[in-house]
């Protein structure tokens, strides 16, 4: 199968680039299903961590009651606190569920 030079779009800023034929070789060897999403500065720009969009989501906090923003969708059923109820919350000492004292001795089978 002969491959030929393609003209692709970057999903992330729209520009036109080049899936080479040489690229296309590639992609076949190695068994890749999908062509390129992204062209080579944005892949670069991924790859050194270029920042990424977080989205925020307003949101009430589960114990004081106030308007806050949180860096996740909340899920029904489990609290949501601002970031000042959960830095105090981290701070409370979380209590051990390993018995303290001795061991209790093992009974003999007779």
């Amino acid at each position: 199968m002969e491959f030929i030079d393609r003209v692709l779009k970057c999903n992330d800023c729209g520009a036109d680039f080049v899936f080479t034929a040489g690229e296309q070789l590639f992609f076949r060897d190695k068994q890749f299903k999908n062509d390129p999403k992204h062209c080579k500065q944005c892949k670069a720009k991924r790859v050194r961590g270029g920042p990424r969009l977080r989205s925020e989501t307003r949101t009430t906090c589960s114990e004081c009651s106030e308007e806050t923003t949180v860096p996740f969708r909340p899920t029904q059923g489990r609290p949501v606190l601002c970031r000042s109820c959960f830095q105090r919350q981290a701070q409370k000492p979380v209590a051990s569920p390993i018995p303290s004292g001795p061991p209790e001795p093992i009974p003999e089978l007779g």
